[in-house]
């Protein structure tokens, strides 16, 4: 038997389909990633958008806002605040500065 020389135009065509076969398989999985990327992002926006989004709460009925006179500082800014009416007549106190802020005094 006779091995034959194999024809190097065969060989160099081979190479190249390679090649080109691998640089598209390269550009789809970009694609890919960059669709998938796209997807997640889109998720995770409509996440926090629909945590954002909260109905706020219905305010009490007619007549049920009690008369207090309460005066509160931040302890954090020193900015005050006189509360006139609540709900009921020991609210939470007030947020300032991310922090509550303290009772001073009641008037009467």
């Amino acid at each position: 038997m006779l091995k034959s020389k194999p024809d190097p135009k065969k060989s160099l065509f081979g190479v190249l389909l390679i090649g080109i076969l691998i640089w598209f398989a390269f550009i789809f999985l970009k694609i890919l990633i960059a669709i998938v990327i796209g997807i997640v992002l889109l998720w995770v926006g409509f996440i926090i958008l629909r945590m954002l989004v909260t109905s706020p709460p219905e305010p009490p009925p007619a007549g049920e806002l009690r008369k207090v006179k309460l005066l509160y500082r931040c302890s954090l800014c020193g900015t005050e605040v006189r509360m006139t009416t609540a709900p009921n007549e020991s609210p939470e106190a007030p947020r300032h500065c991310m922090d509550d802020m303290d009772l001073l005094k009641t008037e009467e």
